[in-house]
């Protein structure tokens, strides 16, 4: 399974650097256009969260505990553990009767630079609730209480666990051949490239069934609250409000990226092969380009693919850029 070139980078006429990786469009037929192999097998990591959502709603719960659209955006987030993010979470998790010591995805820094900054002044120490994963823990603990599970609700073998899991699979169309436990310690299901653009055309077409309304429902929340899925200064919230929220976007760790396109109808996936952030962010960039969905002379394009490379002077020194064949 050959990955393709897909982003470069270049520097005094030559090219300096290069990304290799899959990417695959898709629609209700199947694949519109690939580069790499639609079928190598990823971890999706973080861009299934809305998947791992589903459940969350489909059960009831979500209605059961009243969860707004800011909580639903925030189950599919990663976020960057700012105060907008913080207090969303406290809040949930107190209407819960529960508290930071009933999640189980662990404690980072905050990318958020200002709450980065008070926490390293104040010699205050991060609580799980700044991990970016902890609005999807939330669902989780949400999800547990409506299905009456014990503590360790991220135990492959609980019970929100296995509707995660039934899920994931039931979307991607596919038997994942495993998992592995994510940065946030609960189980991330692999699947091939295509079954997860295939999950994100469902998104995009979703049905009047309860899926279909729960679908709609998470697509509606990421797109409406686009500061709450990343944070300031973050390519899904920079993408989704320079499209308007006409289309939804996601991230994940290790080069992976998802777009939702209802207008389209089309569900976008695409892995890095060396799992750099800023090439998954310039490829799903120049397919939103390419689909039309992104204006090419929108200042977000520039910022995330077409921005000259400077140095510490101020000088420019290289850029990046689209591999010849990507997109054709």
């Amino acid at each position: 399974m050959h990955d393709a070139e897909l982003i470069e980078l270049w520097r005094g006429g030559r090219r300096e650097s290069l990304h290799r990786g899959h990417a695959v469009i898709c629609d209700a037929s199947g694949v519109v256009e690939a580069w790499g192999s639609p079928a190598q097998i990823v971890f999706p990591r973080s861009s299934c969260k809305m998947i791992q959502a589903l459940p969350l709603i489909e059960s009831g719960a979500a209605d059961a505990a009243g969860l707004t659209d800011r909580q639903l955006a925030l189950a599919c987030a990663s976020h960057s553990g700012a105060a907008i993010h913080v207090a969303g979470v406290s809040d949930w998790l107190r209407t819960l009767g529960l508290d930071e010591a009933d999640l189980r995805c662990g404690s980072h820094m905050p990318r958020d630079p200002a709450e980065h900054r008070r926490l390293t002044c104040s010699g205050e120490t991060p609580c799980q609730i700044h991990n970016n994963c902890s609005g999807k823990h939330a669902g989780f603990l949400t999800l547990n209480r409506h299905l009456g599970g014990g503590a360790e609700y991220i135990d492959p073998d609980h019970p929100v666990q296995q509707a995660v899991k039934a899920a994931f699979e039931e979307m991607t169309g596919e038997v994942s051949p495993g998992f592995g436990i994510d940065g946030c310690s609960a189980p991330n299901h692999a699947c091939s490239l295509v079954g997860l653009a295939n999950a994100m055309v469902a998104f995009a077409r979703p049905g009047g069934d309860r899926r279909g309304q729960a679908m709609r429902r998470l697509t509606l929340a990421m797109r409406d609250h686009p500061e709450l899925v990343a944070g300031e200064g973050r390519a899904c919230t920079a993408l989704m409000r320079a499209m308007d929220g006409r289309v939804a976007v996601k991230t994940g760790a290790e080069g992976v990226f998802v777009a939702i396109l209802p207008d389209h109808g089309l569900g976008i996936a695409l892995k890095i092969t060396d799992g750099a952030t800023r090439a998954a962010e310039a490829a799903i960039t120049a397919l939103l380009v390419h689909l039309g969905a992104l204006p090419e002379a929108d200042p977000v394009v520039e910022r995330y693919l077409t921005a000259p490379i400077r140095n510490w002077r101020g000088m420019v020194t290289g850029q990046m850029r689209r591999a010849t064949a990507f997109p054709a």
